[in-house]
């Protein structure tokens, strides 16, 4: 089969100009390569493609391919992950992951969390502020937790994410409307154990291969798995499989949560427990990150002894579902 690889080279943005952080839901040459070399193995023929511009210049030139290995993020507007399968529907090629409808919703913190509560699952009560003007009208007990509405890699999020103010509210916001430039999530703050569970396939196909507790190290931000955190994991973080007691409540709400909004063929349900112990959904990332060593879908299986060339066949298989006439 002829793949087209879809991607946000991380290095192409930052000789654009960009900074390290806008660019950290982007991709290194390392992942790129490991992608391209598991389909190989798997027989394929590979074609990179790049960006989604680079995609439209490569459509335009009526070039086609049996199907794309898609994990671009976008760089600009509320939908941005969605660009690319759009496109690839528009041409009815058939691609990897969730389509533009899931990821358009689930870029969308607050109508991801309307959703998944209107199938039962558990998430932290919350308000958008848009504005400064919003910020008054948020009536919820302290403490709270601010981030962007619609970022991931823990964009936005610090050590002082943690409000336990109206004054603290007020400023955490307002620093977030100017640097991001989109709404602000704010959601009651969950002191208990926090978790993500790697997921693979599709609908009623789909099952969890691990479920991995993150803990803070001393040494790290405090009161959440920001992006200081996220960036510098080997030395601040530590994860390690969850115990049973816990494990089997977040793969309850994980699976309901995917196949509640559909999602396709991999990702991670980010999870974390309330003050008695109770699973809540935080959010979910159907465009999960694939580098073999530092992201947290391979490092999940590679806890539980699933190599990143079996999740990558794995997935293709999933998707292939979607590409055969």
């Amino acid at each position: 089969m002829t793949i087209g690889l879809t991607y946000d080279l991380r290095q192409d943005y930052l000789d654009a100009g960009y900074s390290e952080e806008q660019t950290a839901e982007f991709d290194s040459p390392d992942t790129i390569a490991a992608i391209e070399k598991a389909l190989i193995v798997m027989g394929h023929e590979s074609r990179r493609i790049g960006n989604v511009k680079s995609l439209v210049l490569r459509l335009a030139a009526g070039e086609r391919w049996e199907l794309v290995f898609n994990i671009c993020e976008g760089m600009f507007g509320l939908g941005r992950e969605a660009q690319v399968p759009a496109l690839l529907d528009a041409y009815q090629i058939p691609y990897t992951f969730s389509g533009p409808l899931v990821l358009a919703l689930t870029l969308d913190k607050a109508l991801t969390k309307r959703v998944v509560r209107s199938l039962g699952v558990a998430t932290p009560d919350f308000a958008v502020v848009a504005a400064k003007e919003d910020i008054d009208a948020v009536d919820l007990a302290f403490p709270l937790f601010a981030k962007p509405l619609a970022e991931g890699t823990g964009l936005g999020i610090n050590a002082r994410s943690k409000i336990d103010s109206r004054r603290q509210l007020t400023a955490i916001c307002c620093e977030l409307l100017e640097k991001f430039k989109q709404p602000v999530l704010v959601e009651t703050y969950l002191p208990g154990r926090e978790f993500t569970v790697g997921i693979v396939g599709s609908g009623n196909a789909a099952e969890v291969v691990g479920v991995m507790e993150v803990f803070l190290r001393a040494e790290a931000e405090a009161n959440a798995y920001s992006y200081v955190n996220k960036e510098n994991f080997q030395e601040l973080v530590q994860y390690s499989l969850a115990p049973e007691d816990a494990a089997g409540p977040c793969r309850d709400v994980a699976l309901r949560t995917w196949r509640g909004l559909g999602c396709l063929d991999a990702g991670r349900v980010d999870l974390k427990m309330d003050g008695n112990g109770a699973v809540n959904f935080i959010e979910v990332n159907p465009l999960a990150g694939l580098h073999p060593e530092h992201s947290d879908l391979p490092i999940i299986c590679s806890l539980v002894g699933i190599p990143f060339q079996t999740l990558m066949e794995r997935i293709m298989a999933s998707a292939g579902r979607r590409a055969r006439p």
